[in-house]
């Protein structure tokens, strides 16, 4: 049999919008992983908030897309933290976060520390960020590359959220709008689609034998990747409308019958 690819967005995919997996949807996910078929996480999620999601759906090798794509890790339990980085690509936050700030000056912002958690502008709502988390000056927040930079306006909608980020006019950075008022900001051309394509090579799986299956707009770019591009039943409309098919909700296990037509 080919080889096969699947990828797995983890929030509002794989696990509910509390943080719960399903043990239906463990189990699935080993079923499959059983049966040979390479399955991928792909997510937004730094990679100190992934990893124990990984763990318990029981991966322990393989590879990981973490920070929509700027991260890229290889699944070992003989390494520290039962990783390696294989790939990650950072850029210079600081010309966007001082757009934004002129236009959201009230939004909290976050930067990736790579493996340990986040510098913060202020705190943001608890349990929405994980690793350690320490407030900084605004020079501090804005010296380093990063990998990923989060924007959070609890106050605002989404849609209020996505015409600010708009009219802010951003270039030269890749950025996605989440199901509330938060921004995530990688480098420009890193998606989850870009990870996943060079995994998919690196594993010389035919394209043809790709599968996605995602929730939110940052999970457009691997759908339109993926041969077959899953959507959830939660998602959005226009992920909806990007997808070739749509499955269940997330808290009705939608994921569960897409992964078992992988062992028809």
């Amino acid at each position: 049999m080919a080889e096969r690819l699947v990828a797995l967005d983890l929030d509002g995919t794989t696990v509910n919008h509390a943080g719960e997996l399903s043990p239906v949807v463990r189990d699935a996910v080993r079923a499959v992983a059983d049966a040979g078929v390479h399955v991928v996480i792909a997510t937004g999620r730094s990679t100190v908030a992934a990893m124990p999601v990984i763990d318990a759906l029981g991966l322990s090798h393989g590879f990981a897309v973490c920070s929509n794509g700027a991260v890229t890790l290889e699944l070992d339990p003989s390494e520290n933290g039962g990783y390696r980085f294989l790939d990650v690509v950072t850029f210079d936050p600081a010309p966007a976060l001082n757009l934004l700030r002129e236009r959201i000056p009230d939004a909290a912002v976050a930067v990736e520390e790579l493996g340990v958690g986040f510098k913060l502008s202020k705190p943001f709502p608890d349990g929405e960020l994980v690793g350690q988390l320490r407030v900084v000056e605004w020079e501090e927040l804005v010296s380093a590359p990063a990998t990923r930079v989060t924007l959070r306006s609890p106050e605002a909608t989404a849609e209020e959220f996505m015409r600010l980020v708009g009219e802010a006019g951003l270039h030269e950075v890749s950025y996605a709008v989440g199901w509330t008022a938060w921004l995530d900001i990688n480098p420009e051309g890193v998606s989850k689609g870009s990870a996943l394509e060079q995994v998919r090579r690196h594993l010389s799986v035919e394209p043809a034998h790709t599968m996605a299956v995602g929730d939110q707009r940052n999970d457009l770019e691997m759908l339109h990747w993926a041969a077959r591009g899953v959507a959830m039943g939660n998602a959005p409309d226009e992920v909806k409308a990007a997808a070739d098919e749509v499955t269940g909700h997330v808290d009705d296990d939608g994921l569960v019958p897409v992964l078992r037509s992988l062992l028809d």
